[in-house]
């Protein structure tokens, strides 16, 4: 598995919650390779975590990501790691 981790800096909390739960997770779930997502806040900044099956699913994330930050949000940087274990 292979995970994407995505920081933003959050510059309208509600259009970007709006955003977050109305268009970037139902976009993410429907991805292929998707295994899990989580989307973390902390004041006016993003963490997220993907996973994904194959390292090819989440460089396809990774891209897509960079390309598609919403206008509520300024992207910080986007990579991809390997998952060297779960719990």
């Amino acid at each position: 598995m292979h995970a994407v981790i995505v920081n933003v800096t959050i510059n309208d909390p509600e259009a970007a919650a709006s955003e977050l739960h109305e268009q970037l997770v139902p976009r993410v779930s429907q991805a292929p390779g998707f295994v899990a997502g989580y989307w973390t806040i902390k004041d006016n900044t993003g963490l997220t975590m993907l996973i994904f099956e194959t390292e090819e699913a989440a460089e396809a994330m990774s891209e897509q990501a960079r390309a598609g930050v919403p206008d509520a949000m300024t992207l910080v940087g986007v990579e991809v790691r390997n998952v060297e274990a779960h719990a």
